[in-house]
């Protein structure tokens, strides 16, 4: 592959790498896994990349005197990629390092920074792609050879996890691995971001319906204790790396839907949090929704969202709303949840 193709294969690979990373924490449903496979098999397509790109620089990076203020990018870049690849592979082999940050968390941090330097370095040493540096059958070739090596480096590791009976080889599709499958609060209490408020009295707690309704309620404890119960077997796929499946048992939004009577101009349901943190689903999918206060017949604690707890099958941790003090029914998309969900649980004032 001619050097300009490669420079630039790099960038719309990382580019990519990292969109479809993000994109990746909003699918939790199996049938989605195709999303996490493309991302694997395009991050270890860079390998080949990278080797064809280091051919051709080598000499210049061992010899500092040919150094120059970009030369700094690349070396730094370099060392990024190195980095993103390496803590991709041990997490999804080995599931390592567990605790907080873990390989999944370490992972995300050098992607989002290799993009960054990458974009940096190509603009230090800015070459527009001309015509023949992609004409040709052997372009093509080459291009279906990084491919290949990315989903022939992807087979691989994935086998060879499986195989060996490494951790890697037991995550879900999702690269998760697996905690607290046993009833109850056995899984991790995490907290997003700055959301860490202190604990609240289920007694005196109340949940408002609010939005375009024919009939806005306050919901007291009691009342909301008095209502139907489900119970709903659920995943929940957290973004820093591991699930549990649970019974879930607790109010269906639907009967609170119901009751407020949703206008015919509503389109979505938002659930909003104690904090301020919200998230919002499509009316239809929050009408198959669950508030939760119990889990495998155990009372939530505080840090897993008493006193309830949206549980949203399908969706991933993040979107499970904890501490949800309001069901707002919506009238358009809400787009500003994804500013509130990093300010949510700022001190005001």
């Amino acid at each position: 592959m001619r050097p300009r193709l490669v420079d630039w294969s790099l960038l719309i690979l990382v580019l990519v790498e990292a969109f479809t990373g993000l994109l990746s924490f909003l699918h939790g449903r199996p049938e989605n896994g195709w999303l996490f496979v493309l991302h694997g098999v395009l991050g270890l397509s860079i390998v080949l990349l990278l080797v064809w790109k280091l051919q051709r620089v080598w000499v210049r990076l061992v010899d500092r005197r040919r150094w120059d203020g970009a030369t700094w990018a690349a070396v730094t870049a370099l060392a990024a990629v190195l980095l993103v690849l390496t803590s991709g592979l041990l997490w999804t082999t080995m599931q390592w390092p567990l605790g907080y940050p873990n390989g999944l968390n370490l992972h995300v941090v050098f992607g989002l920074t290799l993009a960054v330097l990458v974009v940096l370095h190509m603009l230090l040493r800015y070459k527009p792609l001309q015509r023949r540096d992609f004409a040709g059958r052997r372009t093509l070739l080459s291009g279906l050879a990084v491919v290949a090596t990315g989903g022939i480096l992807w087979t691989g590791q994935q086998e060879m996890a499986r195989a060996a009976g490494l951790p890697g080889g037991r995550r879900r599709f999702s690269g998760s691995r697996a905690v607290g499958l046993q009833p109850g609060l056995t899984f991790p209490a995490t907290m997003w971001m700055l959301d860490n408020p202190a604990p609240y009295a289920g007694d005196s707690w109340q949940l408002d319906v609010t939005g375009s309704v024919a009939q806005v309620l306050r919901l007291s404890w009691p009342e909301l204790a008095a209502g139907p119960r489900r119970t709903v077997t659920a995943v929940l796929d957290c973004t820093s790396g591991w699930y549990t499946q649970q019974n879930w048992q607790g109010i269906p939004v639907a009967w609170l839907l119901e009751q407020a009577r949703p206008l015919s101009t509503a389109v979505a349901v938002s659930f909003v949090s104690a904090t301020g943190y919200r998230w919002s689903v499509p009316l239809a999918e929050a009408q198959t929704l669950l508030l939760a206060t119990h889990v495998g017949d155990v009372a939530l604690d505080h840090g897993h969202g008493a006193p309830l707890r949206l549980v949203a099958p399908g969706r991933r941790g993040f979107q499970w709303v904890k501490w949800v003090r309001e069901v707002r029914v919506l009238t358009a998309p809400d787009w500003g949840q994804w500013g509130v969900i990093f300010t949510s649980g700022v001190p005001r004032g």
